[in-house]
C-alpha cells in the first residue's frame, strides 16, 4: 500500500533529523519517484520545516512542529502498542490528567468503557469521551493550539491549579535524561509541568524516536519518580539512562 503524503513528509522530517537527506536515495528507500520527494521537500520548505541544498535537504535551524494528523501517521503500531500497555496501570476510579499528543490520543480512545474522572486540554479526544457514560470529563479552557489541537496559556493553568490527579498521562516531542521532556513553547511546557505537579503519578508515554530527542528548546523537568512507556524499538543505552533520571521503563510487548 503506497505511503500517504502526510507520513511520507513527517518520514521526511525523522530522516532529517539526523543530518542532510539526498533525494534519490529517500527516493529508492521509501519506493517513490524523485519527483515526489521534491514535491515533499517543496511543501515542507514553504512552512520554513526544511531548507533545500543541492540534490537534496537539511533541516531548518529551529524545527516546524508537525501537525498532529502528521503525527499520527508516524509510528501508528508503535504508539497502539504502548497505549494498551499504559491501560494496565489505571484503576476504575482514578482521576486521569490526559495531555495532548497523539500517543496519549491513542491511549484515551481506549478508556470510553471506564469509569474514570478525565481532566484533559486534548481536544482531539472529545468526541471519543463527551458521550461515555461512565466518564466524568473536565476541559480545560485557554488558547487553542492547532498544530496539536489542544489548549494553552492562563486560562488552563489556573483551571487546573484547582484540581488534583492520581495520574498524569504526558506525551511530548522529546525525552531526555538530565533534561526533561522538550516542546516547542513556553506555553505548553507551563502546563505540562503543572499537570505533572498536580498528580500523584506520572505516566509519559513516548515511542522509541522520542527517546533523546532535543530538537525544541521549551523543557519541563521530570518528577523525582516517574514511569515511561515505550516502545521495542527504544534502544538499551536510552532505557539505561531514563532509569537512571528517575524512570520505571516498560517496554510495550514485553
Amino acid at each position: 500500500m503506497p505511503m500517504r503524503s502526510k507520513e511520507r513528509r513527517a518520514r521526511l522530517l525523522e530522516s532529517l533529523s539526523a543530518g542532510e537527506i539526498d533525494v534519490d536515495d529517500f527516493a529508492r528507500h521509501f519506493s517513490v519517484s524523485a519527483s515526489t520527494v521534491r514535491r515533499d521537500l517543496q511543501h515542507l520548505s514553504a512552512t520554513a520545516s526544511v531548507r533545500r541544498t543541492y540534490g537534496g535537504a537539511i533541516l531548518a535551524k529551529h524545527p516546524t512542529e508537525t501537525i498532529l494528523a502528521e503525527r499520527h501517521a508516524v509510528n501508528g503500531a508503535e504508539k497502539r502498542a504502548i497505549a494498551h500497555a499504559a491501560i494496565g496501570l489505571i484503576e476504575d476510579g482514578d482521576t486521569l490528567i490526559l495531555d495532548a499528543g497523539s500517543t496519549v490520543a491513542a491511549f484515551g480512545q481506549l478508556l470510553s468503557r471506564r469509569r474514570l474522572r478525565i481532566i484533559t486540554n486534548n481536544l482531539a479526544l472529545l468526541p471519543f469521551l463527551a458521550e461515555a457514560p461512565g466518564l466524568e470529563l473536565v476541559v480545560l479552557g485557554g488558547g487553542v493550539r492547532a498544530t496539536s489541537m489542544s489548549t494553552v496559556g492562563p486560562l488552563a493553568v489556573e483551571a487546573l491549579r484547582l484540581m488534583t490527579a492520581d495520574r498524569a498521562i504526558m506525551s511530548a516531542e522529546g525525552v531526555v535524561a538530565g533534561r526533561g521532556l522538550c516542546e516547542a513553547s513556553l506555553d505548553q511546557i507551563t502546563l505540562k509541568s503543572l499537570m505533572m505537579r498536580q498528580s500523584r503519578e506520572v505516566i509519559v508515554l513516548a515511542d522509541a524516536s522520542k527517546l533523546g530527542r532535543a530538537e525544541q528548546s521549551a523543557w519541563a523537568l521530570f518528577p523525582r519518580n516517574w514511569t515511561l512507556v515505550t516502545d521495542s524499538t527504544a534502544s538499551a543505552v536510552q532505557q539505561q539512562l531514563l532509569t537512571e533520571a528517575g524512570a520505571r521503563v516498560l517496554v510495550a510487548g514485553n
